[in-house]
């Protein structure tokens, strides 16, 4: 399907964020890398995560966390763009991110 004719991608409002959701969507050691690169960088293409997965196997962790709030995504020609919706994420559920990315750099995950 060309470009111009894919459907617009949905992200929800904060006031739609579940917690569930979002504990769902930082479970994954690989969504924990995507979310963790872009706490570095404000914006990131999306085929320039440091993770070694399939194309469409980081195309379905991103629609993971983007459906549950935790990234939004933009097109801007023939690339997609990523970024973090921490300001979002903190208005809704204060400190969930920063804590689940610090006991994730913590533990034994991390060591792995």
């Amino acid at each position: 399907m060309p470009r111009s004719q894919r459907r617009a991608l949905a992200h929800p409002e904060p006031e739609e964020f579940q917690v569930l959701d979002i504990l769902h969507a930082l479970s994954d050691p690989t969504r924990m890398t995507i979310v963790r690169t872009l706490r570095g960088a404000p914006e990131r293409a999306c085929g320039t995560f440091p993770v070694e997965v399939a194309p469409s196997t980081l195309t379905h962790h991103f629609r993971v966390l983007r459906e549950a709030g935790v990234i939004r995504q933009r097109e801007d020609g023939n690339r997609r763009w990523t970024m973090l919706r921490d300001e979002d994420l903190e208005g809704r559920y204060p400190g969930l991110l920063d804590s689940i990315v610090t006991a994730y750099e913590s533990g034994p995950a991390a060591a792995g």
